[in-house]
Parts: structure tokens; sequence; C-alpha cells
């Protein structure tokens, strides 16, 4: 019986071996060639493998791609959530909204950091039309908004979001903040430091959802009600967040 635990411990351990030099050659040849120019057989032969085995340890090039990038993500093969690794864990017990927003910031800055030279195959290949890359994008974008109503609603139960902003639509808002192609734009392209970036990010998402901390609250009677909240149509939602639901 032990004998047989330790054979399957070592296959397993085997098997692990083997998809990460699958990974990291896909990785190595996505960056160089990209998506359409790497083929199985060029990871095959890259990771010294059989084409069959790449297909059974990781799948087709779309899976392989997929898989590149959550390994990349996260910076390892552990499956540890980023929101359970030691920044999301900082930014969930956060006292204050501004810093909460800040270390997202720093979460973003440390996920691109890590994906950064597989962002010009999705911006260039997934605009070129590629179906499988178009679709892999889609697949992450999703993945992403979830992450960003999360987030929101984190903000909105903890610390309460700027009246007349809704959890949906602050979604929406960190979901194209974080975008890895705002940060391609501005570190790519303008030259930022990715200091100026993270700190602009966090001030960016924190004015955005929790209003600016230069705009002291109106007191004039036409622009508030009779309890000091925003006296202007709110389409239901400051009522939404007074009773918890978000959906």
């Amino acid at each position: 019986m032990t004998s047989r635990r330790y054979q399957s411990t070592v296959r397993a351990e085997q098997s692990r071996a083997t998809r990460q030099r699958v990974l990291d050659a896909a990785r190595a040849l996505f960056i160089r060639r990209g998506y359409n120019g790497t083929t199985v057989e060029a990871i095959a032969a890259r990771a010294q493998v059989s084409v069959q085995t790449v297909y059974n340890t990781v799948g087709g090039k779309a899976a392989v791609l997929k898989a590149v990038y959550d390994v990349t993500i996260a910076g390892d093969t552990d499956p540890i959530p980023m929101i359970e690794r030691p920044t999301g864990r900082a930014l969930l017990a956060a006292t204050d909204g501004r810093e909460c927003l800040a270390l997202y910031a720093r979460m973003s800055r440390e996920i691109y950091e890590r994906i950064g030279p597989l962002v010009p195959i999705l911006l260039t290949e997934g605009a070129a039309g590629d179906r499988e890359v178009r679709s892999f994008i889609d697949t992450i974008e999703s993945e992403r908004a979830i992450g960003t109503t999360n987030i929101s609603r984190h903000v909105a139960t903890r610390f309460g979001l700027r009246p007349g902003l809704s959890v949906e639509d602050a979604a929406d808002i960190l979901w194209t903040l974080t975008s890895p192609d705002v940060l391609y734009r501005l570190v790519r392209r303008r030259r930022w430091s990715m200091d100026r970036f993270e700190s602009w990010l966090g001030e960016a998402m924190a004015d955005s959802l929790l209003g600016h901390p230069d705009v002291a609250t109106s007191t004039d009677p036409t622009l508030t009600g009779p309890d000091g909240r925003d006296g202007g149509a709110d389409d239901g939602r400051e009522s939404d967040r007074e009773s918890g639901t978000y959906s």
C-alpha cells in the first residue's frame, strides 16, 4: 500500500513538472513568435515532450495560452486566488477606503508586471480577429468583471460609495481602469513609471468610487435632502445601498 502511494506521488510530481515545462516553453514561444506564429509542435519540441503530451497535460493551443496566462498572473502554479494572497488579504483588511483601493492598484501593478510581455499578443492578435485569441480575451475579461464586482461590493459594504453610484457602475469603472491596455498605453506608450501609474490608478479609482477628498459635502438645501444626502434623482440606488441590495 505504501509503495503504491509513493509511486502515485512520484507520477503526480512528474506530471506537474512536465506540465510546467510545457507552459514555460509555450510562454517563451508566444512572447517571441506571437500566438499565430506558435504551433503545438513547436511547444512540444521546446519542452522536449511529444505533441500528444502537450494535449494530455494541458490541451490545444488555446488552452495552453489560457494556462500560461493564469500561471503568469499568479506567479506560480498554486491554486490560490489573488485575493487570498498577501496584497489581496491586506486589501480586505484595510480600514480606509482609499487605502483599500490603493492596494487594489498595487495588485493590478503586480499582475501586470508578470503578464506584461503577453499583453501585446492580446492587443494585436485579438484586435486582428483571431477567433481563438478573441475567445480567450472574452473569457479573461469576464473573469476580470467578476473580480471588479467583488471589489466594488466590498468597498460599498465596508466604506460606502459616493452618492448616486451603484455597485454595478462602480464595478464597470474598476473593470475599465484596471484593464491591461490602459496600463500598456500609459507605461509602454507614454513612458510612465510603474510607481507613477500605481499612484494614479489608486487615486483615480478612489475618486471615482468614493468621491474626491477635497470636495466638501454641500449644504445647499436645493442640492441635498433633509438628511444631508444628495437630493437629486437616484434611480432607487440610494435605497438599494441602504438595504444592502446590489443585484
